[in-house]
């Protein structure tokens, strides 16, 4: 898997190893990134939190990773497989439940919302059992609907998974944090989301009921895009994420395709790219692109099929624009297509968007659960393998940043990605 901070420290504003002569210990806090990988049936992921301020005294670390930090300078890496899962709660049967279709609250909110196979729903959902109150946000997953049965999973979606957790120290300094908060940081780091973009015991997640590709503006694209937006959707933080983990994941002298292309690509650190064709919507933004060999204007939503000859490409990628698509599947058919074999198709996104044009499934989720969603549409495309999720949230958004004064945590950047069959 990409390591987000192999080499970028110094560029993020966080001290490098040789800066600070500063041990880990209780004296102090410490930044750190805490990485949890794992694997669901052929699916590998990885989600990275970074946590600051974080203190040996005050947070409650794992025996086998507090030992490969304490009296370590910025810059340590440690690591620590656990086949149980271990220390995040163990899967329960006995919190596997099946109840009856009426005990689900459809009315609890404005709109009344269906229960779906696979899907997450807060617990408020089913207040009564079990004593649930109707107030408890706390995810529960609907595991199966038939027959006026549901099986709902009560279990965090991360219990009992098999799990390698990687802590990076990125800073150490000397102001002690005030206050008794304890944390269980690989807790911590699972929490509000690892876990589900997987499968519900390897079924399809039932992402196609309620009209999902509904949109606010439902007109032709050509009119939203006609006029061009000659604009950044992401700060700069999270957007040099995006350019690292391309280069890592696109070979040297590549032929790509970047999918509903723009302005700026975010390409600029592959290695040597033989050719980079732009395909998006607006001439002008597509011109104004400095890396671009080519570039297509060419409306997805109203013809999917991609105007190339087969097994063209050795990447495709779609930088936050996957939550535009009305025919995914179609599309994702076409992108295997124009690939050679082995040739790689890597989507990346956040939790900003266009909302009169991104899809009302797109905007209904949580945010993991969308890369569950990216990843159904790989199953249901078909031809892919070695298929890939990866996350990283909680980086300090930038100084200049023109959302600084509002948030201090940079936009989340999530990624999957799989390659055509060789």
């Amino acid at each position: 898997m990409p390591d987000p901070f192999e080499d970028t420290l110094p560029d993020l504003g966080i001290a490098a190893s040789g800066e600070q002569p500063e041990r880990v210990d209780e004296r102090g806090t410490f930044g750190l990134a805490l990485t949890l990988c794992w694997a669901s049936g052929a699916v590998n992921h990885s989600d990275c939190l970074v946590m600051p301020r974080m203190n040996l005294g005050q947070d409650l670390f794992p025996p086998e990773l507090e030992a490969g930090l304490r009296h370590q300078p910025a810059g340590t890496v440690t690591s620590h497989r656990w086949p149980d899962g271990a220390p995040l709660p163990g899967y329960r049967e006995e919190d596997v439940l099946s109840i009856e279709d009426s005990a689900f609250n459809r009315h609890l909110r404005r709109v009344a919302v269906e229960p779906r196979a696979g899907r997450f729903y807060p617990r408020g959902f089913i207040a009564g059992v079990r004593g649930l109150l109707r107030e408890d946000r706390t995810p529960f997953r609907m595991g199966s609907v038939d027959d006026g049965r549901l099986t709902i999973d009560l279990n965090h979606p991360m219990a009992g998974r098999d799990i390698e957790a990687q802590a990076r120290v990125l800073d150490i300094s000397r102001t002690r944090r005030g206050g008794a908060a304890r944390h269980e940081v690989v807790v911590l780091a699972a929490y509000n989301g690892a876990g589900m973009q997987a499968r519900w015991r390897g079924r399809p997640t039932d992402f196609r009921a309620d009209d999902p590709f509904r949109r606010a503006d439902p007109q032709p694209d050509h009119d939203f895009y006609e006029q061009p937006r000659f604009v950044q959707h992401l700060d700069r933080t999270a957007l040099a994420h995006i350019r690292r983990l391309y280069r890592d994941l696109i070979p040297p002298g590549a032929d790509i395709l970047d999918l509903m292309s723009s302005w700026v690509s975010h390409l600029d650190d592959v290695a040597a790219p033989r050719s980079i064709t732009g395909l998006g919507m607006n001439a002008e933004e597509l011109g104004a692109n400095p890396l671009l060999t080519e570039h297509l204007v060419h409306d997805l939503n109203a013809e999917p099929r991609l105007p190339r000859d087969d097994q063209v490409f050795d990447a495709v990628v779609c930088t936050v624009s996957v939550e535009y698509l009305i025919q995914p599947v179609a599309v994702f058919r076409e992108v295997r297509r124009v690939l050679r074999p082995g040739g790689r198709f890597i989507l990346t996104f956040s939790d900003r968007w266009f909302p009169p044009k991104a899809i009302a499934l797109w905007q209904d989720l949580h945010e993991f659960e969308r890369m569950g969603l990216v990843l159904e549409y790989f199953f249901e495309a078909g031809g892919f393998d070695g298929l890939n999720t990866w996350s990283l949230r909680g980086l300090p958004r930038p100084d200049d940043d023109k959302y600084a004064d509002r948030l201090t945590r940079s936009d989340p950047v999530f990624a999957v990605w799989g390659d055509k069959y060789a």
